[in-house]
C-alpha cells in the first residue's frame, strides 16, 4: 500500500483551499504537508487516517485502493456523541422505530430548504 500524493491535491483543490489552509486543518506545518503532496515523504497510516477523516475520505481512497474519494460510512463514538450514539443503538434492531424517524428527518430537512 503506497500513498497518492495526487489524491491528496485533488481533494484540497476540491475543497478549494490552499496547502496552507489545508496544513493549518491538519495542524501540521505548511513545508511538511508540501512533502506529503510532493511525494517526498510517506505519511503513517495514522496520519493518513487523520487527513481522511479531516477532507471527509477513505484511506482507501488516499492509497488508491479505491476510487470513491466520499466516505460511504460514518463512525459514532459514544465518548465523543454519546446521545447520538445511544439513538442510533436504539433504532438498530427497530425498524419502525428507523421508518419514523427518517420520516421526521425528511420532514425537517424539507423546511430548510
Amino acid at each position: 500500500m503506497k500513498f497518492q500524493p495526487e489524491r491528496l491535491i485533488q481533494l484540497r483543490e476540491s475543497l478549494g483551499i490552499s496547502k496552507a489552509a489545508a496544513a493549518r486543518k491538519l495542524n501540521m506545518s505548511a513545508m511538511g504537508y508540501g512533502r506529503y503532496e510532493r511525494g517526498e515523504r510517506e505519511p503513517s497510516f495514522q496520519t493518513v487516517s487523520f487527513i481522511a477523516n479531516a477532507f471527509n475520505t477513505t484511506t482507501d481512497y488516499l492509497y488508491g485502493l479505491s476510487d470513491k474519494p466520499k466516505c460511504e460510512t460514518i463512525t459514532i463514538s459514544a465518548s465523543d456523541e454519546p446521545e447520538l450514539f445511544a439513538l442510533v443503538q436504539s433504532i438498530k434492531n427497530d425498524d419502525s422505530q428507523t421508518r419514523r424517524l427518517l420520516e421526521y428527518y425528511k420532514q425537517l430537512t424539507a423546511m430548510k430548504q
